[in-house]
């Protein structure tokens, strides 16, 4: 099992307000914010009590990679779909509307955006509703 990742992005406080907002219909938020010395600022959002999203600025040695792509679990079509206007909002761009993925299987149902560095971001459900 995946216990936390991190993502290094262009700017940081941008991108952390964009997670902020674009993930808040699946229930993250900031769980913890701190800065360790000559490494950067690093926020982790996740839903209590645990982060398993941190964020951090680019660096030399670590640069931000686009194209990289992170699905996350919805509880319901719904939250795929407010996952969706939520991440527009914040300033993502369409990857693929909310709808059914059948070819994925039988109760799949997606969107699909693209956030401020260029990484792909999707939310889920596997439910019938």
């Amino acid at each position: 099992m995946i216990d936390h990742l991190t993502l290094r992005v262009r700017d940081f406080e941008a991108s952390k307000a964009f997670y902020l907002k674009a993930l808040a219909p699946l229930g993250y938020e900031l769980l913890m914010e701190f800065e360790p010395p000559g490494v950067g600022k690093f926020c982790g959002l996740g839903v209590k009590p645990k982060p398993d999203l941190w964020i951090t600025a680019e660096g030399a040695a670590h640069p931000a990679r686009p194209g990289q792509h992170l699905a996350f679990a919805a509880k319901s079509r719904a939250q795929v779909d407010a996952f969706h206007e939520a991440a527009l909002a914040a300033g993502a761009r369409d990857d693929g509307q909310p709808g059914p993925r059948a070819d994925y299987h039988p109760h799949y149902y997606g969107a699909f955006v693209v956030d401020l560095n260029g990484i792909h971001l999707e939310a889920c459900s596997h439910h019938a509703e």
